[in-house]
């Protein structure tokens, strides 16, 4: 209970508190992002004709 006492009523636990929720965030955001940019890449690259390396 005092961990959590602390980290509400200091100025450090607020200031970790707020580094958590930014981190949080970016981690929401970056995964929308990545898998928005991996759906629309899907579709392009099945319609890609396969590059299969020479042989001799």
């Amino acid at each position: 209970m005092k961990m959590l006492t602390d980290l509400i009523s200091t100025d450090y636990g607020l200031m970790s508190l707020i580094v958590i929720l930014i981190v949080i965030a970016m981690w929401i955001y970056f995964t929308v992002l990545f898998m928005g940019k991996i759906s629309k890449s899907s579709p392009a690259a099945d319609n890609k004709p396969s590059a299969t390396p020479a042989r001799n």
